[in-house]
């Protein structure tokens, strides 16, 4: 078993007009503060169950400290589908963008019953930069950022040197520079956890944490940067060790 049978577990979804995609959408738990999680690369909504990172964390929704949430990733559809072209991968980003911030919220509000709940979102690898650029854009709906082993631009990897608003205000290294001053800017600084982990093993990129950790204190945002040893490569083990730590020991709900 992927986790406990005693554990809640709801499977729920909907069609997303908006993608032109059926998005299921899976819950564990029934209390706790609510915690978004990405699954990496282009895989889907139980990623993170086949991969025991539920497992990992199932003493925390046991004891109602948090309720899981998981949902489909579309990067087939779009930044690793090299049949895609640069543009449109850029458009259906922010179509995906939306899709959380005004169908995937309001849900889990809902099923939380509290209609203007702030979540946690988490994500390793590719799941990390959608995890942050989420954060990052609405910090209004999102208060905890547990980034692992991410990477948070998309340039010039993916971009291939085109630039659009869909792709500049979807990619965190691009906007969180120019970011101007106001509500969103304050929430970041004073309302907000900001968790950047990565190893330094095997596969890691922790230039890529240090780069956003940097970028966002030299605009007054404090955030932890957390590089775990060279004996932690870019895998499952590592995050099954990574967010369980933080989610017991460093957030403080």
């Amino acid at each position: 078993m992927y986790v406990d049978s005693n554990l809640p577990r709801h499977l729920f979804g909907w069609y997303s007009a908006r993608l032109g995609l059926e998005m299921p959408i899976v819950s564990y738990g029934y209390g706790g503060h609510p915690l978004l999680l990405l699954p990496t690369a282009q895989a889907d909504y139980l990623e993170n169950e086949r991969f025991y990172l539920i497992k990992a964390i199932e003493p925390y929704i046991f004891a109602g400290k948090i309720q899981v949430f998981s949902i489909d990733s579309i990067n087939r559809h779009a930044w690793m589908n090299s049949k895609i072209p640069v543009r449109e991968a850029a458009r259906r980003h922010a179509l995906y963008a939306g899709y959380i911030e005004e169908e995937v919220v309001p849900h889990i509000r809902r099923v939380t019953s509290n209609s203007s709940a702030r979540l946690a979102i988490s994500g390793a690898s590719f799941g990390a930069f959608h995890a942050a650029n989420q954060f990052f854009r609405r910090p209004d709906l999102f208060d905890t950022l547990i980034a692992m082993s991410g990477f948070y631009d998309l340039e010039p990897d993916y971009t291939e040197g085109y630039m659009d608003d869909n792709l500049y205000f979807n990619n965190p290294v691009s906007y969180l520079n120019n970011m101007p001053e106001g509500r969103t800017m304050d929430m970041l600084r004073h309302e907000s956890q900001i968790h950047i982990i990565s190893g330094q093993g095997n596969y890691e990129a922790p230039h890529c944490s240090k780069k956003l950790s940097t970028l966002l204190w030299n605009k007054g945002i404090g955030n932890n940067l957390d590089l775990w040893g060279h004996d932690v490569p870019h895998d499952w083990p590592s995050w099954r060790d990574m967010l369980p730590y933080y989610i017991g020991n460093r957030l403080g709900w």
